[in-house]
C-alpha cells in the first residue's frame, strides 16, 4: 500500500515539474537556482560544523 502511494506521489511531482517547465521556464529556472542555493548553504553549514568538531568544538 505504501509503495503505491510513493509511486503516485513521485508521478504527481514529475507531472507538476514538467508542467512548470513547459508553462513558465523562467520560473522553473528560479526554482532550480533556489534549490541549488539551499543545497550549497547546507553543504557549507555541514563543512563548518565538521571543521568546528575537528578543532575540538571550542568557540
Amino acid at each position: 500500500m505504501a509503495v503505491n502511494a510513493k509511486k503516485v506521489a513521485v508521478y504527481v511531482l514529475v507531472v507538476f515539474a514538467l508542467y512548470v517547465i513547459i508553462t513558465d521556464p523562467a520560473k522553473a529556472a528560479d526554482y532550480v537556482q533556489i534549490a541549488f542555493e539551499g543545497i550549497s548553504d547546507a553543504a557549507t553549514a555541514v563543512g563548518d560544523f565538521m571543521t568546528w568538531i575537528a578543532g575540538g568544538g571550542d568557540r
